[in-house]
């Protein structure tokens, strides 16, 4: 029997959130994501093993606090592994404050690390990046369930890593099981390159 993730239910199964490219993901599809709703539906689908969720995180120099806390903490608290680090604070060349902190290198780690405790992976994230990440665990035996989307405008997920992953799921086609209705309008802070803006706390 197979569910909304196309896992079985033997399947032991690791969830890996490339929380900037999700947030961004689903902010150009138009909605945000419930987490709670996400770990509770991945849990009656398969042997969840565990849910990491990694980004990295704007500290205000100013006031010692960053937005994405709230978000951070709620994760935390409510079943998901958080892995975070620090985004570094620059000026682009249009004299704009940007951030830039990368948790490519984490995310591929903990996903060989698990490889050989897991039958699945689902992994929240359209970075092309990860396609030899993805090919290394497939020939460990892992499947590999890629979400992310082809329906925004330019596409977030590429040809490469969407051929590499055993199945992929577009998440547009998931916003009536994990959307968040209601979600107000919110102005961005801009992050470089695929990193995180700061108002990503819904969940």
């Amino acid at each position: 029997m197979t569910g909304w993730l196309g896992l079985d239910e033997d399947d032991r199964c690791a969830i890996f959130i490339d929380g900037a490219n999700l947030y961004k993901t689903a902010r150009n599809l138009g909605f945000d994501i419930d987490y709670k709703t996400l770990l509770t539906k991945t849990q009656r689908e398969c042997r969840l093993i565990r849910a990491y969720y990694y980004t990295a995180m704007q500290e205000d120099r100013d006031e010692d606090y960053s937005p994405l806390r709230p978000l951070v903490d709620w994760l935390d608290y409510n079943g998901y592994t958080m892995v975070t680090k620090i985004a570094r604070e620059f000026t682009d060349s249009q004299g704009k404050k940007r951030f830039k902190g990368s948790i490519d290198i984490e995310l591929v780690v903990d996903l060989m690390q698990l490889s050989d405790k897991i039958d699945a992976a689902v992994i929240f994230t359209g970075n092309g990046d990860f396609r030899r990440a993805i090919e290394a665990v497939q020939s460990k035996g892992v499947k590999v369930t890629l979400v992310s989307t082809v329906k925004s405008s330019p596409p977030m997920a590429g040809d490469d890593i969407r051929r590499q992953a055993d199945h992929f799921i577009d998440l547009a086609d998931l916003q009536n099981s994990i959307g968040r209705k209601g979600a107000p309008q919110k102005k961005d802070v801009e992050f470089d390159d695929d990193d995180m803006a700061t108002d990503e706390h819904n969940h």
